[in-house]
This record gives C-alpha cells, sequence and structure tokens, in this order.
C-alpha cells in the first residue's frame, strides 16, 4: 500500500473536491504514458503488412502463401512428420540427405550468391507469399512475371542487414547491378545471364532444328528491395508496381478484389489456414487461346497453342473458374482441401465425372478392420465409358478407330462360340456405379509378397454373368490363357482363373505373377489374386466379428471431411503401409527403387539402408481419410489425418 502511495502523485491529483467527496482525477504525467502507448501501439497497427490478396494485382494467376510464419513453426513444432523426422532414430537417413542437398543444390547456389543462406532462414516472422502475374496487354514476349514477400516483423533491422551484406556480396563480385526507383521505393536490380541462371538452377536441355542455332536465353533482372519489415523482390517493373503501390497505401484493385477470389475466400481461406495456394484458371485460359490467336506467321507456334486449347476444352478445364488448396494443422490433426471453383451447368469432359452425385460411400459390413487401405467410388461405369470414348475421339480420332477395331476383333473371336457376345453391351453396358477396394497386409516379407499384398476389388453390374465372360474373352486377347486352371465352385460361387504377364519386382527381376481370381455375389463382380481374401468375402454374409465401420475413431474422422455421402471416401491406415514400405525400402537395391522413384540426378540423396526399424518410429503414424463433395457451385476433395494418440 504505501509502495502504491509512493507513485500515486504521477497517475492521479485529487485538486477537484465537492461537497462532501474528493474526486481523483488523472494526472499530466499519466495522460502523456496513456499518449505515448495509444501513440505506439497505433504506429505498430499501421506497420502490420496487408496480407496477401491486398498487396498482390487483381489479375494475379497464382499465389501461394504462408499468412504467419511464425504460426507455421508453431505448427510445425508439434507436427508428427515433422517430429518423425526429428526423431533420432531418424538421424542416419537425415544426415545423409542433408549432407547430399547442402553438396549438390544449397552449396552451389550459397557459392554463387555469395552469402550464407541461414542467415535468411530465421527471418520469416509474417507472410511468406509467391505470386505470379500475367504480361502487360500488348506484351509479345515476356517471361513470367513473379514477386517473392517475406515479411520479417520486429527483424526488419536484421533483414536490412543480411540484405545489405547480399547486395555488398555482389557488388563486390563484378555482379552487373543498377538501382530503380519503383513508386518511390529503390530497387537493386540484378541481371543474370544464362549462366547464372544455370549456376542457380538446373536447367533443361535446349532442343533445336538440325542445323539451326539456339537462340541464346535473354538476360533477366531481379529485382529487390525492403519497404518496413517486408523484403519485396520480382523480375519486373509490371509486377512489382501494384505491389508496392498496396504497401504503400494506394487505393487501386487488387487480388482480394478479383471476383473469382472473393468467392473462394469467403468458403476455403476463412480460420486462419497454416497455407493455402489459388490459381485463376480461368485467366490461364484466356491467355492460351490468346497466344493462339496472336501467335503470327510462327505455325508452330500457333499449332501447339491450338493444341493446348483444344486439350483443355476437351478435358473440361475451360469450365473451372479457379483451383486452390488449403492446409490447416489443429490439435485435432491435419485437414488438406483441394477446391475446382466450377458451376454446374458449365461442367464438361473429365470435369464432369469429377462432379460425383450426392451418393452413399460408407463402409459395407463385409469389410474388416484390419485391412490397410480402403475406398469406395459411386460413378456411373456407362457414363464414364461414354465420356472416355469422347475424349480419345476429340485427341485422336484414329485412336478411337483403333479402339472400335479391337473391340470389333473380340467379337469376331467370342461369336464363334456365342454368336449373339457383342463386347460393348456384356461389359461397359452392364456397368454399374459402384467401384470398391480394399488392401490387407502382405502375407510375407519376400520382394514379391510385399510388392503384391493381398486386394479384393468390387464393381457392380447388371448381368454378371455377361460381364464374367466378357473379362474372359479380354483376357485371352491380352496374355495366353494355356494353362489356366479350370473354373472351380466355391459355395455355389464359380471362380475363374485368368493368368497374366510377369511383373517388373522394384529390384528390377521378372516373376510370374499369381493369377486373377474372378467371380460374382449378388449384383457384384469380385476380382482379387488371393484365394483367402476372395473366399472371405464370398462367405461373410454376416460381416467379419470386427468390421471396419466400427474401428475406433474413424466416424470422427469422417465428419471432419463432411461425411461419407459425397460419392467418394477412402481410408488408409497409414502406420502399416509406411510399415511395409519401411521393409520394402530397406531390403531392396538402392538402384532398383531409386530408378523408378526418382530421377536420376537424386538417386544418391537417399539411402535406405539407412532408414531405422519402424517400430521406432511407428508412433507418429496413424490414419488417414479422403473424401469428395460436390456442389452446384465447385468440387471439394479433402484429406484429414488425425493426430495420432501415442503423441497426446
Amino acid at each position: 500500500m504505501r509502495c502504491w502511495r509512493l507513485f500515486h502523485p504521477l497517475f492521479f491529483n485529487t485538486s477537484l473536491k465537492t461537497e462532501n467527496h474528493q474526486i481523483m482525477t488523472p494526472s499530466r504525467p499519466f495522460l502523456m504514458a496513456v499518449s505515448i502507448l495509444c501513440f505506439v501501439k497505433c504506429s505498430l497497427l499501421q506497420a502490420a503488412m496487408p496480407p496477401a490478396e491486398a498487396l498482390l494485382p487483381e489479375d494475379a494467376l497464382f499465389v501461394f502463401t504462408i499468412p504467419d510464419f511464425d504460426a507455421l513453426r508453431e505448427a510445425s513444432r508439434v507436427s508428427p512428420q515433422l517430429m518423425f523426422w526429428n526423431d533420432p532414430a531418424m538421424k542416419p537417413f537425415r544426415d545423409h540427405f542433408m549432407d547430399k542437398i547442402n553438396s549438390q543444390f544449397l552449396a552451389p547456389i550459397q557459392a554463387n550468391i555469395g552469402i550464407p543462406l541461414q542467415d535468411f532462414m530465421a527471418l520469416p516472422h509474417g507472410q511468406l507469399t509467391f505470386g505470379m502475374a500475367a504480361a502487360p496487354a500488348g506484351t509479345t514476349v515476356a517471361p513470367p512475371a513473379f514477386v517473392f514477400l517475406l515479411d520479417a516483423k520486429d527483424q526488419s533491422e536484421a533483414l536490412h542487414t543480411n540484405l545489405t551484406a547480399l547486395i555488398k556480396k555482389w557488388r563486390d563480385s563484378g555482379r552487373n547491378l543498377r538501382t530503380e526507383q519503383i513508386r518511390g521505393v529503390d530497387f537493386t536490380v540484378l541481371t543474370l545471364s544464362s549462366n547464372d541462371l544455370a549456376a542457380l538452377l538446373p536447367q533443361r536441355p535446349q532442343v533445336s532444328e538440325i542445323g539451326v542455332q539456339p537462340k541464346p536465353e535473354p538476360p533477366s533482372d531481379v529485382y529487390v528491395a525492403q519497404y518496413q519489415s517486408m523484403l519485396v523482390a520480382g523480375n519486373s517493373e509490371y509486377a512489382l508496381e501494384p505491389v508496392v503501390g498496396h504497401l504503400r497505401g494506394g487505393s487501386e484493385p487488387a487480388l482480394k478484389d478479383n471476383p473469382i477470389f472473393v468467392s473462394d475466400q469467403l468458403t476455403q481461406f476463412r480460420d486462419k489456414p497454416t497455407y493455402f495456394a489459388w490459381m485463376d484458371v480461368h485467366h490461364l485460359v484466356e491467355l492460351a487461346e490468346k497466344s493462339g490467336s496472336d501467335s503470327g506467321d510462327d505455325s508452330s507456334a500457333f499449332s501447339r497453342s491450338q493444341n493446348m486449347v483444344k486439350i483443355l476444352e476437351t478435358l473440361g478445364l475451360d469450365s473451372l473458374k479457379s483451383f486452390s488448396l488449403t492446409l490447416r494443422e489443429s490439435r485435432d490433426g491435419s485437414h488438406l482441401n483441394i477446391h475446382l471453383n466450377t458451376p454446374a451447368e458449365n461442367r464438361t469432359g473429365l470435369v464432369s465425372l469429377l462432379a460425383l452425385p450426392q451418393r452413399d460411400a460408407s463402409v459395407p459390413p463385409f469389410v474388416p478392420a484390419d485391412v490397410v487401405k480402403y475406398s469406395r467410388l459411386r460413378l456411373d461405369g456407362q457414363q464414364a465409358w461414354a465420356t472416355a470414348e469422347k475424349l480419345v475421339s476429340s485427341f485422336s480420332p484414329s485412336g478411337l478407330s483403333y479402339l472400335n477395331s479391337i473391340i470389333d476383333l473380340a467379337n469376331t473371336s467370342a461369336q464363334q462360340k456365342d454368336p449373339g457376345f457383342d463386347l460393348r453391351s456384356y461389359l461397359f453396358g452392364n456397368l454399374g456405379d459402384d467401384l470398391i477396394s480394399y488392401q490387407e497386409e502382405p502375407l510375407g516379407d519376400t520382394l514379391s509378397q510385399m510388392a503384391n499384398p493381398p486386394n479384393l476389388t468390387l464393381f457392380k453390374v447388371s448381368h454378371p454373368d455377361q460381364v464374367i465372360q466378357a473379362i474372359n474373352v479380354i483376357a485371352a486377347m491380352v496374355s495366353s490363357q494355356e494353362g489356366a486352371p479350370e473354373p472351380r465352385d466355391y459355395m455355389g460361387h464359380k471362380i475363374y482363373s485368368i493368368m497374366s504377364h510377369p511383373r517388373h519386382m522394384p529390384d528390377g527381376s521378372l516373376v510370374n505373377g499369381p493369377p486373377l481370381l474372378v467371380t460374382s455375389r449378388g449384383v457384384y463382380i469380385a476380382l482379387s489374386t488371393d484365394d483367402g481374401m476372395l473366399e472371405q468375402y464370398l462367405r461373410s454374409t454376416d460381416g467379419p466379428s470386427q468390421p471396419l465401420s466400427r474401428l475406433p475413431g474413424l466416424a470422427d474422422a469422417i465428419a471432419q471431411i463432411g461425411g461419407d455421402h459425397g460419392g467418394f471416401l477412402g481410408y488408409e491406415n497409414q502406420a502399416e503401409s509406411l510399415k511395409t514400405a519401411f521393409k520394402l525400402m530397406k531390403s531392396t537395391p538402392v538402384s532398383g527403387i531409386q530408378s523408378r522413384l526418382m530421377p536420376p540426378a537424386m538417386h544418391d540423396w537417399f539411402d535406405f539402408t539407412l532408414l531405422p526399424d519402424f517400430d521406432l518410429v511407428a508412433r507418429y503414424f496413424y490414419i488417414s481419410v479422403y473424401g469428395e463433395s460436390t456442389t452446384v457451385n465447385g468440387i471439394d476433395f479433402n484429406v484429414f489425418s488425425p493426430r495420432p494418440p501415442g503423441l497426446n
């Protein structure tokens, strides 16, 4: 109390009095302190950087942004994926990978720019944004215009120090530098030759006509500046001008004023996503069409452009307004959303197939809980085949003729035994609207067993006997069926065996795969390469004692993606599938698996023999579910991975 009285005069005056009371009033020092605090707070608020959509131009083609890098760091700190990567058991594999990345990729870039990259690694604290813009009207030849934004927030001094050191290194090394002003902000402009670009980034080999000297790549400019706490970089003035204008309080239209972006922002980017990406597909299609009409005498460029436009129209991609991707990390798990902004009345081609009707895709009761993967797709098979024929015809009329000739050949061969056989009606005309597939754990630890785990596929048909006959006809055309076992009966169902070609294993060897088993139950055709799995399905009239549909946590995970009535649902036991993947990668010769998974330049980046036993890192993996939902305004694909229980 005595301490309070010591400072009491600083905060209150007691000069005002009433008849019975003395009124305490704020003193001048107190008012000054409040004023200073308000001024500082207002200054900080004014210094807060606008979000990406308020900085990029209205006609931006693409944006990827992390709105709050500090929030991303915090989410990553407890992310199961990052915890797995940083686990001590992963150190041998991680050290080998990072050594290769540093020596083959980061070190050359660092040597070329002349400053340690780690000096910039700790700078992002606010947004980190990469955007692309279209060339201005009337531009005939121009590279894609990009903008890079990094908000250091309260580390603006560190940003200034590092940027100054970088520019000094460039100048001391004899780089071609100049200074230009954009909207009153000084930019340092670095001109990069083709050799500089080759040293920074891997270049694709030039392709030219025989006897024609390839045209040298024009030099590229990189503009760099700091505005308050923001690092601003780009490769053209026309891309940077609106950004600088918005930073300085300009009122010209920004991406947030683009009506297509606004519609996506309201539905996709709310609730502070960890990061998101957005693409203006409508504008890109318009540019592709315009490039064809503006190619002038360059007939090859015109032809390529027209082919691209035709492909876009055939696939139905011209009906897309935009594409967006959003990731949200929370205490419940990781939620990824992919959204196609496409009005229902405009959907054609492949896009129309992706727009599934609202149909039940729940897990049937006969699917056991120990499956590793499961999916169910409620796609109209006849509509899918009709669309496929249209796509083939649009891309290549000769391709459709070839397809029809194969069908006619199959009919001619089969009609020798069954004059009424017609592949189109027996197979495609019988297709229904349900496709179910699930996979179990491998039956052993051999390469062949791990690469070919037991799986079962079911698809709905109208006349199962006709479909099985059509499958046998196609199988005889694809591969010789000499030596195939005779059909056998099991619980009143006839099971057919179809021989297949030898399969390439991850180590490069050829192995004769097991025969494909085909049977039917009710209105479903069942396909599998495993006798036990097929027989289990045929006798599972009452379902397994532990069905997948009752797996603890599954219903809650499915609710996170909008339920199981969107026409498509998938499930994966990531812990079990990665357990098999670890065994397969650790037991497969490095050259064999890497030649199939990655480009040659990256073959020595990954040494899978250094991976730990999976049991040491199994706690970082759990399950994931994915599905689709379609509305009149668009198509959404959602993936949700709940946080592993062992990490809670």
